[in-house]
Order: structure tokens, then sequence, then C-alpha cells
């Protein structure tokens, strides 16, 4: 049946909604009484107001008498008209919201607010009728579980001590967020999680706001190979050789920079062209990092950090879900964080708005003693699927090569580490004071030798 809706079959379905009540209850989420003609308008708002009210539809004299539209009964309604009903109900509904959202976005294009257009013609694709009904707990308990295992078990993160904490791993559709003070280590755990991901088979690409895609590169080459920055450069054959060679086997690792201030449609455009050019499905994606985005959907003055950064969490969020990928990002720890040892909601720059979005937080936390000894920790502020919040893994550094990894057993811990080197500075100052303060005495000596001489020779 071709879909007419005309003012004939706009009545009709308001004679459905007029005599059933089950009907209305069920399509009540998706009436609007703009959807309708206007010689209609005045019936349907009675009806949905007279409901809402007394909890029972008005009999069709009552809306003739308030509204003047008389209605006809419909005889014989079984559960194939019904069905009918809601099926061509529900595809009226998504039309008159399509054609409603393109209306409303004349506008907004012409002051460019592509952000607030896409967000209308979405929710008006999206418009419908629940047509998922949830889980049965009592029925089939394993399969149920076996179900989480095999589509929500984790991806591993590459480190045993993480994904143990978050029960194997990070999972598609979450909001991952690495925090650290500036200068702490967020563009190098991402890029280590990064290749972590690729080295696994996954096509990711790494956005980067803030460092350039060559630096990065290098990173990598070092992180791949061990060299540092001055050997990368001398050993350009050797480090070409590695990168192929692990390339042959890896995922797709894109980088690319692009203009801090960019927003989650940015985002999209560039994933979408990406994917069209190359031919490749993209199954993660890191952000360097979230502080330097702008909302697409709200304008919001820079300064105004707590709803900036809401906004921005809620739609990378909904960006990991719809595109159903796995996602982590990082933020930026405020100045009170800078002396602590232990993290918790209040040092996250800009405020809790964050933290209430994100699926998981992960503190990073090093210092130069640490740092000496190739050691950094990471503490878990929030996790949305696991226990782990206020627990610690503590990780290895290779200062030369940047790569992050798993403490080999036996290995010291982050706060030996710390301690350790604390005690090798208290040796070294000592040191360093003993021997002034031997050199001071013999210096002290000479001077009273030399004192003695001078009264010797006067009393001569």
């Amino acid at each position: 049946m071709a879909n007419d809706y005309n003012v004939e079959m706009q009545k009709l379905f308001v004679e459905f909604l007029a005599q059933d009540q089950d009907l209305f209850v069920r399509v009540n989420g998706i009436l609007d009484t703009e959807y309708f003609d206007r010689t209609l308008r005045k019936s349907v708002e009675f009806i949905r107001k007279h409901a809402n009210e007394y909890g029972a539809l008005p009999t069709l004299q009552q809306i003739k008498a308030s509204t003047g539209t008389e209605l006809g009964g419909i005889p014989d309604v079984d559960d194939r008209h019904k069905k009918w009903f809601v099926d061509e109900f529900e595809q009226f509904c998504k039309h008159k919201a399509l054609e409603s959202a393109i209306l409303k976005s004349t506008d907004l294009l012409e002051k460019s607010e592509y952000g607030a257009v896409e967000k209308l013609v979405k929710d008006a694709v999206q418009l419908g009728l629940a047509k998922h009904m949830g889980t049965n707990y009592w029925d089939d308990p394993a399969g149920r579980i076996e179900k989480v295992r095999n589509s929500r078990g984790g991806t591993s993160t590459g480190w045993k001590g993480i994904d143990q904490k978050l029960y194997g791993g990070f999972n598609r559709g979450e909001l991952n967020i690495f925090a650290a003070a500036s200068g702490g280590g967020k563009s190098l755990f991402l890029q280590n999680l990064a290749l972590n991901w690729a080295l696994e088979g996954m096509n990711v690409l790494y956005i980067s706001l803030e460092l350039s895609e060559e630096l990065c590169s290098m990173r990598l080459d070092s992180m791949l190979t061990g060299y540092n920055t001055k050997e990368v450069f001398r050993n350009t054959d050797d480090v070409d050789l590695k990168v192929r060679m692990a390339g042959k086997k890896a995922g797709r690792l894109q980088i690319v920079q692009l203009p801090n201030g960019i927003t989650c449609n940015d985002l999209t455009s560039y994933m979408r062209e990406f994917e069209v050019k190359t031919g490749v499905k993209v199954d993660c994606m890191l952000l360097d990092y979230l502080d330097l985005m702008m909302p697409a959907q709200r304008k919001v003055p820079p300064s105004d950090l707590f709803i900036k950064d809401k906004f921005v969490s809620e739609e990378l969020r909904n960006f990991a879900v719809e595109h159903d990928m796995l996602f982590a990002t990082a933020s930026q720890l405020n100045r009170s964080a800078v002396e602590e040892i232990e993290f918790d909601h209040s040092h996250i720059s800009g405020g809790l708005s964050k933290i209430q979005t994100a699926d998981n937080v992960i503190g990073i936390f090093t210092s130069q003693a640490m740092r000496e000894r190739g050691r950094y920790q990471v503490q878990f502020m929030k996790t949305r699927s696991s226990a782990g919040v206020g627990q610690k893994v503590d990780l290895a550094f290779d200062i030369a090569g940047l790569r992050i990894t798993d403490l080999e057993d036996g290995e010291e811990s982050a706060e030996v580490a710390t301690v350790n080197g604390t005690l090798d500075k208290i040796r070294r100052q000592s040191t360093v004071t003993q021997n002034l303060t031997e050199n001071n005495l013999v210096e002290r000596a000479v001077d009273r030798s030399e004192k003695m001489r001078g009264l010797l020779k006067k009393q001569d």
C-alpha cells in the first residue's frame, strides 16, 4: 500500500486512537499533534489531554461536543487490524517528523548550525515504537551468560594488570579516559594502546589534536624498535625493515592530526571518508585528547569547562555506541593533582561532568624517581563494569623506547622504585656532604698550621 497520508487516512488514525485504549497507550510515545492536518489537531489534542487527566479515552460524543469533529466508530476490529494500524501509524509519524525536521533545518543551515541539523534529522529517523522487549531474567541463564562472554567479554588493552581489574579489558561502545597532569603521559599511554591493538590485528584510527603526525609516528617507531629518537635517525634502514615487517601482520594504524576545537561531527565525517576511500572498517579510535574538543549540538563558551566537557563526553560516548567501536581518549588533571599520589574525582580538570559520563577513568601517576627507574602507575578512578575503583596497577616503562609494558615477575613496584630512587638521592647528597665536611676539616687544619708557623717566627 502506498503511504498516502491524506486527511481521510489521518482521520482513520484518529478513529482508531479514539476507540481503543490499548492502541492509544502503545503509540502515545510517538504521537505529536503537529503531525496531523489542521482540521484534526484539536480533536487529537483533546483525546490525549482527556486520557492523561482521567485515565480513559473520551467518548465520540465528548469529542464532537468539545472539538466539533465528528468521528465514526470502527466495527469488528481484530488483532490483524490493530497490527495494520500500529505499523502504518509508526510510518506516518516517522515521515511527518522527518518532514518537520527538514523544514526547521532551513534557518539552522543559514546560521551554519550543522550539528543541530544533524540532531534533528537523526531524531526523526530514529523515531519509532519499542521493538526490543528486554531480557527475561529467568529464561536461559546459560545462554545469556555465554552471550555476554562472547559479545562483551572485553578486548585486551595489551596490559594484563589493567585487563584483570576491568574483567578482560575495554568493551565496544564505552568511553574510556586516561587522566594525567600536563606532561604526565597521556599521549604515551594512548600511543602504546594504539600499537597494542594494531599488533593484535585491529584497525586503529589515532586522532591527534595536539602532536604532529610525524612526532606521533616517531614515538611509535621507538616503541616498535626499542631505539631512542637519536638512534632512530642513525638506524633508518633497520627501523624501516622492522616497521614494515610488523605491519604485514598488524591491522591498519592510521595517524591523523586534526585541528583542536573540532566536534564529534568532524570525527564522523573524517572516519566515513577514510572508510570509503580505503575500504578499511575502523575497529578502534584513540583521541588525543577530549579537552581540546567542542560540542557539536550546543553553543558553549570554551571557558565553561564543566558544560563543554559534559556535552563533548556525552557525544563521544554516543559516537562509540553508534559505531560499536573501541574508544579511548585522555583528559587533563588539574593543578591540585600535581603534588598528590592518590587521585580522586576532584582532581579532574573541568569537574565531574566527564567522570559521570565515562565508563572507565584511569589516572596516570609517575614521579621523577619512578621515571628514572622506568615505572608508571595507573589508578582506577571509575569503572562502570568492574570492582576496580581505587585499585592500582604498576607498569614498566622503557625510557629509551617509550614502551609501556607489564612488570616482569620479581620486578620492583612503583612504590619501591620511588623509595629506592629517593634513598639513592639521599645517599648521593650524604656522600657530597661528607666530602665537603672532610675538605673543610683539612682546610681548617692547614689554616691552623700556617697561623702557628707565623707566631713562632714572630717569637724568634
